[in-house]
């Protein structure tokens, strides 16, 4: 199969291009049906490759080239890819989470009028995401990189009818370029050091470059800054929650298996640099940190059900961002595994109620679904419990690894893990919260939607089946010594991150040590994190089933709960000082500097040359004798000129 890998960007290639191509004369069921295999045959090609490749022997990669591309003096850089541990980790989960969307989607959009446009964009999609992990050098995963910005656009912004879902598209599109501007900074000081964009060549040429020491740190913010805005955390994370106004099939591809995870996927590839660069790895953590704590608070007061998935999606990234911070690479990885099965699961769950109540997404207008969609409260259920990391499912496995981690971090890992629990507390909450109030509660749902409430058809509810076993097994990689103590993901990462530790070890001197904790506290540090699960779920059972707590609309709330509500206003702060401002130069540039000042400039040019034009013209008569006459004075002249100066 590695052989033929290359088919594996190939078909989603021809996919988007049957659909484009026939966008008004394919069926439905003929475009959905393309569209679904041109993902669904390269995670089968995926996964052949996976065992031909023996993931935990080989220590090479397989490079393949498709095309030249650039060639500039000493500068060249291919089509090429590199298949190893790291890129076919995420091509599995991009094509295989990516093909249960695509079949999904065939249910959910089967009466939207752009269906065939939608798996364009999707196919589209999946191809820029598979070059961004599987490019072998920065320039081609930059391209991927832009790509994922363009279909996030198209497929956020997808009904553009509607002023809300283009406005979201043009956010998401105009914050991740403000992070674009980090990686460009990046290849720019890593080409200027090592003099390629190849990653191999990377590797290769920083231990042998001792001046890359002294701007390793910046190098790392750098790219940094590129992940935090495609990987929304603390400063630019507002766009994501803005992207549900996308279908919800969108939703679940940007928030599990492709745009969310590529900041990520860019730092645990060039994890050369970020395990030695200490300063930035600190900031990675903290930032990580908090993103998670503040996205959690404002998860828990919002009452729409998309918004509370993209809150917690927020805050989980932060806990895979601190994961790689504190040099947990494999904890971060397994997070987003088990981040990609637990959160489509949860959206498309998620989608599923939507379509039964015809696109209502307000929990007050919710309640006592359980009776009706057996299916998709199971699954659900299952996502809620997984995310909140209750055990044995798989979000406890990957959050407690993280946790752990975080403990015996040498650099304020104590204040970092209670922030970390208290986060794991506040998840708990809120998804309990919404589990119990969209499927248990009493039920507040119009007349008109219960007459008509239904389970979802098959497409997408074995969609959902599947994710929810991924969302209770795949946890099992890796597990504590008081589970079988298995590190499979250990052992998988470990030719991937070899290079780095190998850096760390001579620039440190000596080999590095690795910290391990005794048993009984790694047992009292898991006994925390599931108290702290459990006492959120039970406080949201306490509230909203044996209390009954009823949502107040949002203008109701008072105090903080309403700076909550609010996100404390950090979207109107943006505005009053960043966007208004910079329309304010934007219109002072085009209607004064431009058009008084440039304008008045250059046509001040032009006139001042027609009047001088129009003044010679006037020499120009076309009469001899007018000739003749410019030849005598100029005669007379020049011999005037002879007589006072001398020959």
């Amino acid at each position: 199969m590695l052989e033929i890998f290359y088919l594996v960007l190939i078909f989603p290639v021809l996919g988007f291009l049957f659909n484009a191509f026939l966008i008004n004369r394919a069926s439905s069921r003929v475009a959905g049906t393309i569209g679904t295999l041109a993902v669904f045959i390269p995670f089968l090609i995926a996964l052949g490759a996976f065992f031909e490749f023996h993931p935990l022997e080989r220590t090479a990669p397989h490079l393949f080239t498709i095309l030249p591309w650039i060639r500039i003096g000493g500068f060249a850089v291919d089509f090429a890819y590199q298949v190893d541990q790291l890129s076919l980790y995420m091509t599995l989960i991009i094509t295989g989470i990516g093909t249960l969307i695509h079949l999904y989607s065939i249910g959910y959009m089967k009466k939207d009028s752009g269906f065939n446009r939608f798996f364009v964009y999707l196919n589209l999609f999946i191809f820029s995401m598979l070059n961004l992990v599987l490019a072998d050098n920065l320039v081609l995963t930059f391209l991927g990189w832009e790509g994922v910005g363009l279909c996030s656009y198209l497929l956020i912004g997808f009904d553009y009818e509607k002023e809300s879902a283009s406005n979201a598209g043009m956010k998401a599109f105009v914050v991740n370029r403000i992070g674009d501007v980090g990686f460009i900074i990046g290849m720019g000081l890593i080409y200027w050091y090592t003099g390629s964009l190849k990653y191999i060549d990377i590797i290769a040429s920083i231990p042998l470059i001792s001046e890359f020491q002294s701007v390793i740190n910046w190098v790392a913010i750098a790219f940094f800054v590129a992940s935090v805005g495609k990987s929304a955390q603390i400063p630019l994370y507002v766009w994501l929650p803005d992207a549900m106004a996308g279908p919800t099939p969108v939703s679940a591809l940007i928030h599990a298996a492709t745009m969310v995870t590529a900041g990520l996927f860019l730092i645990v590839r060039l994890n050369i640099i970020y395990i030695n660069a200490e300063s930035a790895s600190l900031v990675i953590a903290w930032i990580g940190c908090l993103t998670a704590l503040f996205a959690a608070t404002i998860a828990i007061f919002q009452n729409d059900i998309k918004k509370i998935l993209a809150y917690s999606t927020v805050s989980q990234l932060g806990y895979m961002f601190l994961a790689l911070g504190v040099g947990s690479y494999v904890g971060g990885m397994f997070h987003l595994m088990t981040h990609a099965f637990f959160k489509a699961l949860l959206f498309l769950g998620a989608g599923s109620v939507i379509y039964a109540l015809h696109h209502e997404q307000n929990l007050r207008n919710m309640g006592g679904l359980y009776s009706y969609m057996r299916i998709t409260f199971i699954t659900f259920a299952i996502g809620t419990f997984a995310i909140s990391g209750i055990p044995p499912l798989s979000g406890f496995f990957s959050k407690d690894l993280i946790l752990e981690k975080v403990f015996i971090y040498p650099q304020g890992g104590m204040v970092l893990w209670l922030l970390g629990i208290f986060t794991a507390l506040m998840t708990a909450f809120y998804m309990f919260r919404l589990l119990f109030l969209v499927f248990l509660s009493s039920t507040r749902i119009t007349e008109s939607n219960r007459s008509h409430i239904h389970e979802s058809p098959m497409t997408m509810t074995i969609p959902l089946v599947l994710l929810s076993i991924g969302a209770i097994v795949s946890g099992f990689l890796q597990t504590p010594f008081f589970m079988g103590n298995i590190k499979l993901l250990d052992q998988y990462f470990q030719p991937i991150l070899q290079s780095g530790m190998d850096l760390q070890a001579r620039w440190a001197g000596s080999p590095m040590q690795s910290v391990h904790l005794d048993h009984s506290v790694e047992i009292l540090l898991v006994a925390i994190s599931i108290i702290a699960a459990v006492t959120g779920l039970l406080v949201a059972y306490r509230f909203f089933l044996s209390k009954a707590k009823i949502l107040l609309e949002e203008k109701d709330y008072r105090g903080f709960a309403n700076v909550l509500v609010n996100k404390y206003f950090v979207d109107e702060f943006y505005d009053r000082f960043f966007v208004q401002n910079y329309l304010k130069l934007s219109r002072w540039v085009a209607f004064t500097f431009d058009s008084k000042i440039i304008d008045r400039f250059f046509m001040g040019i032009g006139h001042s040359l027609m009047g001088i034009g129009s003044f010679l013209r006037k020499f120009q008569t076309g009469f001899v004798g007018d000739y003749a006459l410019y030849i005598v004075v100029g005669t007379i002249l020049a011999l005037a000129f002879v007589l006072v100066k001398g020959v």
